[in-house]
């Protein structure tokens, strides 16, 4: 008998509250690292009605305009219009940031872990054979991520000039045996202007988000649900309908439901952190075993300590469909991958401005950024080593 199960992706528009955190983070950590690129900031941002606190702890003798950063950021995503609640010109900005510990920059001199957590990464080729590219991604946060985007050009080119930036995607997708097989359901629930009628909404929405991104791919069906601002209007949306904080949204920033959530979250913090440097190698670990046909499927999760350079754990998990026994494959990560944090920050050049462009659509499986954990270079040398 066929098993059949849903997953569900999920992504947000720059304009969503938790959104608006993790991109202002990004922002003041880019701002800080073009002045600075071995500073060491681990940056929190709180956003509410009228509201930004910019708070966490830095190292470093640059010094940033932290108001002029979170004002323009602002703008960029669309809040600079009267009439939103939040507004860039005129919202309070308070700035907590202080001196990291001691304690903590001792060990990441010794160049160790700056922070201790259990980082995962995932691979998937379950959209082969599908229309389009899927970036060896679970294909409902891709799917998701791509709507989502979708609906930021809509706003953003005009062509549905009463969007506002506050926007949520839902996707569900049916699997049998691993393998997609129809869109279940598709939730598109965007911010508009009052006095847009509901029917317009409807309408323009369907046309000019859902079937431009979800009509090519042969997996959306005549019973696939699809739910256009399924509660009515929306027309209070961002942090003045619901308070934001930086690393909520970490299924959006990773692989949805399909795979295990890491315990940290990656926007705000420099690149010695695991939960940033090690979330992208863990990626590309798995992305290359998937790549060089040692997967179908792949789950790898790296456990480090704050002080120390190399993962204290490597687990790798195939989910049976690995080409010999999950414990070979993670004997043969650690022998063919450099999984110390100062290999990562190195090998990926990570000590670069290089963040606030990933807050928002996904860290992983982008097709607009040159990204280096998404590379498959190591496929090759992997697969004559198995």
């Amino acid at each position: 008998m066929a098993e059949v199960r849903i997953f569900a992706g999920e992504s947000v528009t720059e304009g969503n509250p938790h959104k608006v955190a993790d991109l202002l983070a990004d922002s003041v950590l880019d701002a800080i690292l073009t002045k600075d690129r071995f500073a060491r900031v681990s940056c929190k941002v709180l956003v509410s009605t009228g509201l930004v606190i910019v708070a966490g702890e830095v190292t470093t003798d640059a010094w940033v305009d932290i108001g002029t950063i979170v004002r323009q950021k602002l703008a960029d995503i669309g809040y600079d219009l009267p009439g939103l609640g939040f507004e860039a010109s005129s919202c309070a900005v308070m700035n907590l940031l202080r001196e990291q510990s001691e304690e903590i920059g001792l060990a990441v001199d010794r160049r160790g872990a700056g922070d201790q957590c259990t980082v995962v990464g995932y691979a998937s080729d379950e959209g082969r054979g599908l229309a389009g590219e899927y970036h060896l991604m679970p294909v409902p946060v891709i799917l998701a991520h791509r709507l989502a985007r979708q609906l930021t050009v809509a706003r953003t080119s005009g062509r549905l000039a009463w969007l506002r930036p506050d926007g949520k995607i839902g996707v569900c997708v049916r699997y049998d045996q691993a393998k997609p097989i129809a869109i279940h359901a598709t939730v598109v629930s965007a911010q508009h202007e009052p006095g847009v009628a509901q029917d317009e909404v409807q309408v323009r929405l369907r046309t000019e988000v859902v079937d431009p991104i979800l009509g090519d791919t042969g997996l959306l069906q005549k019973d696939t649900i699809v739910a256009i601002n399924p509660a009515g209007p929306f027309t209070v949306g961002g942090p003045h309908a619901d308070a934001g904080f930086t690393g909520l949204k970490v299924s959006v920033d990773a692989y949805g439901t399909v795979a295990r959530q890491m315990d940290a979250c990656l926007s705000g913090k420099d690149p010695t952190k695991p939960g940033r440097s090690g979330s992208y190698m863990a990626r590309y670990v798995a992305k290359n075993l998937v790549a060089a046909g040692l997967a179908e499927r792949c789950e790898i999760r790296l456990s480090y300590v704050i002080g120390q350079e190399q993962p204290v754990s490597v687990e790798v998990d195939t989910f049976g469909t690995g080409d010999g026994p999950d414990d070979r494959l993670s004997g043969l990560v650690r022998e063919a991958f450099d999984l110390s944090i100062p290999g990562i920050v190195e090998g990926f050049i990570l000590r670069r401005p290089l963040y606030a462009p990933l807050a928002c659509f996904g860290h992983f499986g982008r097709d607009d950024l040159d990204l280096p954990w998404e590379a498959v270079d190591a496929a090759e040398r992997l697969s004559a080593k198995a």
